[in-house]
């Protein structure tokens, strides 16, 4: 838990460093009202002795001036500080997200496969606006409070040292319940904060699913799980209140009988003669002060153990390693115009989540610059496999790939990738504009480019028909488009790239059979001076490759063009049969 602590004090420092004049003057803000609120008690005192007491109006009227005086100041104090240290938190928490985010974009995809989505998500979000809180509030409450308690202790001292003695006795029995509870509140605000993740976690699977979830009628099971969800956060969020409750409830039992065994005595002795009303007035509101400054310590703790449980859990996303990264003693770059000759050698990799299962396994193929190769094989063969490890997504453990005969672990990544222009079997697209989309990869490509690549794979014709054609907005995922739609706009972002090196992963999967068909018809303008790899379950679409890669438990099985492998490759046989009914013959 101390480590904790000193996260959180390192990024909260570390994030508020180059705002060092808006933190002074609100440092300088927050002493003068909390000196200004401790004037107040001098006020007080003249306001009854020099006021009420004397019968003078004179007098009374130059105290409520004084006394207005220092509230207009408070007034004033108060704006500035409230401005500046929520301007600080607002901006920290900005930059705090901002880093987050542009380290999370650059992790490798291994971190993604461990570690949930939507978790870190709730990282990004409810952790950071638990600090944008404490650093934009909570931080100078405590600092204003800590003043103003060591400020009022001394002008107790000044005004009646020996009823200050009796307020003095209650202070150990306050900080020892604070140190008691305080543990515990640690504790259960990082339990808190992993609860509230999972809840905005299953949250945002179901409602990402939610075609699936009412066409399967799932809606009762997935209720009864978030129930389960929530309810548990519930029960570790009310331990922690519980704990934070009893805190507030004894600090006040404990102050507000100091101060009315104080006011007992205090009173006999202005009975007595030996103090002016005037004394116990402002040492009644120096108690006060010092009373409800404990008191806010005691519950700002609570919030402190937040802030360092979710501080916590962001440094523990920044200080993340990508395993991805370019040689340490700098990278060497391919030329500007790549040929695209892929050698891969030996190639074996195994996911880090299942490292004794090999699911490239030993691999040895030479694809020459500008041939267009097509892997096929059963689910699980390791075709997607291969496209990851191509584009460095993850490293083999053992084997190389070359590019131009440059292996690609001395390369930095962002000049691998350029190298290439993927579609998956998958079409993803983003919020945001259609030409948006297709101009994904190069955002500096022309309105002409984007409507050319359109054209080659026939996106322009429907992309014309949507409400504002190239500047209709696309919901999340491409929502609103059909799976075929979605592809060709997809295609249409691979072309726009012009890379040396296309990889289609089961291109055609999602179009209808027109679509298909019109895309077959493009795919030779598209792979035209490319090096091409295609994998593809259904064989009619790869039949006139220049070679195809039958691969078979991470294995190669086979190579060469189709009518060879029918002849010759009994796997390629038994799935060609499998897919035209009959065996063909060259």
């Amino acid at each position: 838990m101390a480590s904790d602590r000193r996260k959180a004090l390192k990024l909260a420092v570390d994030f508020v460093a180059p705002y060092r004049k808006a933190v002074a003057g609100a440092f300088v803000a927050l002493v003068f009202t909390a000196g200004i609120t401790l004037s107040l008690g001098q006020g007080i005192r003249l306001l009854v002795d020099q006021g009420f007491v004397t019968g003078s109006a004179d007098l009374l009227n130059r105290s409520v001036l004084i006394f207005f005086g220092l509230i207009v100041c408070l007034a004033m104090g108060t704006f500035v500080r409230f401005y500046l240290v929520s301007w600080i938190g607002e901006r920290v928490v900005a930059d705090i997200r901002k880093q987050v985010f542009n380290h999370l974009v650059e992790l490798h995809p291994g971190f993604f496969e461990t570690n949930r989505g939507l978790e870190i998500q709730s990282r990004l979000t409810a952790d950071t606006t638990v600090l944008q809180a404490v650093i934009g509030s909570t931080i100078s409450v405590a600092l204003r409070n800590l003043f103003m308690l060591v400020g009022g202790i001394i002008l107790l001292f000044i005004t009646n040292p020996k009823l200050t003695s009796i307020v003095m006795l209650g202070v150990p029995l306050v900080v020892a319940p604070i140190l008691i509870f305080g543990r515990r509140v640690r504790s259960l605000s990082r339990q808190s904060q992993d609860r509230i993740a999972d809840v905005g976690s299953y949250v945002g699977e179901i409602l990402g699913q939610i075609k699936i979830v009412q066409a399967y009628n799932h809606q009762a099971q997935d209720k009864a799980r978030f129930a389960d969800v929530a309810e548990h956060a519930f029960d570790v969020a009310k331990q922690r209140v519980t704990q934070r409750a009893w805190l507030i409830a004894i600090v006040i039992l404990l102050i507000l009988g100091a101060v009315g065994i104080m006011l007992w005595v205090g009173g006999r002795d202005v009975l007595a003669g030996n103090i002016s009303g005037g004394e116990l007035a402002a040492f009644l509101f120096y108690s006060l002060i010092v009373g409800m400054s404990v008191g806010a310590l005691s519950e700002v703790i609570g919030e402190l153990q937040r802030a360092a449980g979710a501080a916590a859990r962001i440094v523990e996303l920044l200080q993340t390693e990508n395993e991805i990264t370019p040689p340490a003693s700098g990278a060497a770059r391919l030329p500007e115009q790549v040929e695209g000759r892929i050698d891969i050698e030996n190639l074996r990799f195994a996911y880090p989540g299942r490292p004794e299962v090999d699911v490239i396994d030993g691999i040895d193929l030479n694809i020459r610059a500008g041939e267009t190769l097509a892997l096929v094989g059963p689910s699980g063969a390791g075709k997607s496999t291969l496209f990851d490890l191509l584009l460095r997504f993850f490293d083999p453990k053992g084997g190389r790939i070359l590019i131009d005969g440059q292996p690609i672990d001395l390369l930095d990544p962002k000049d691998l990738r350029r190298c290439y222009a993927l579609v998956s079997q998958t079409p993803s697209l983003f919020y945001g504009t259609v030409s948006d989309n297709i101009r994904y990869g190069r955002p500096e490509a022309t309105q002409t480019e984007v409507e050319t690549a359109a054209k080659v794979a026939y996106a322009h014709d429907f992309i014309c028909d949507l409400p504002n054609g190239y500047q209709t907005r696309l919901g999340d995922s491409g929502l609103g488009l059909s799976g075929g739609q979605q592809q060709r706009i997809a295609i249409a972002r691979a072309l726009i790239m012009d890379a040396p090196i296309l990889l289609l992963d089961e291109a055609t999967s999602a179009l209808d059979a027109q679509s298909e068909h019109l895309i077959q018809q493009a795919l030779p303008k598209l792979m035209a001076n490319r090096t091409t790899l295609v994998i593809a379950h259904r064989l009619a679409t790869i039949k006139h490759a220049d070679r195809i890669a039958v691969l078979d438990r991470g294995q190669l099985h086979g190579i060469g063009p189709h009518h060879e492998l029918i002849r010759k490759d009994a796997l390629y046989a038994r799935l060609a049969e499998l897919q035209f009914r009959e065996p063909e013959r060259a």
